[in-house]
């Protein structure tokens, strides 16, 4: 079974989607970025690439499932380029309540405090250190359809 199955096979066991939507997002510093969601906020380093002094591609997962890609800002680039601090994004996480303060006690800038929400979801927001936001909760989204 190669990965891309074996991801389908374990995502449909367990109810979940499948990882095959990338957000992306670059940075002025991406190596700095790099090390805040890794050492500071708990993804996990799965590829980076640099080109010189720039980092041309990373791969970053989240231990209970999904990813991001980032790299270094190059407003030269051709067709694709973002500007650092625009990006946005929800990470699922069981442990909500251990991360925010984790991230509170390592002086990470707290956007929203940490709630129970209407729709069931207990989460939070952060922003790093390029002013990217992202939030934290446990809400999974809707069931998929069945076909």
């Amino acid at each position: 079974m190669n990965t891309t199955e074996h991801t389908s096979a374990a995502a449909q066991s367990t109810g979940q989607r499948a990882p095959s939507v990338w957000p992306t997002l670059q940075a002025h510093d991406a190596p700095a970025l790099i090390d805040f969601l890794v050492d500071t906020v708990g993804f996990e380093r799965t590829a980076v690439y640099q080109d010189g002094d720039r980092i041309a591609h990373a791969e970053l997962d989240w231990p209970e499932g999904g990813a991001v890609m980032l790299g270094s800002y190059d407003p030269d680039t051709e067709g694709w380029c973002l500007r650092p601090g625009t990006f946005g994004a929800y990470v699922v996480t069981d442990h909500v309540d251990a991360l925010y303060e984790r991230l509170r006690h390592a002086g990470v800038k707290v956007l929203r405090e940490i709630a129970d929400q209407p729709y069931g979801s207990r989460e939070f927001g952060i922003a790093d250190p390029e002013g990217n936001k992202w939030s934290f909760g446990t809400y999974r989204g809707a069931p998929a359809p069945r076909e």
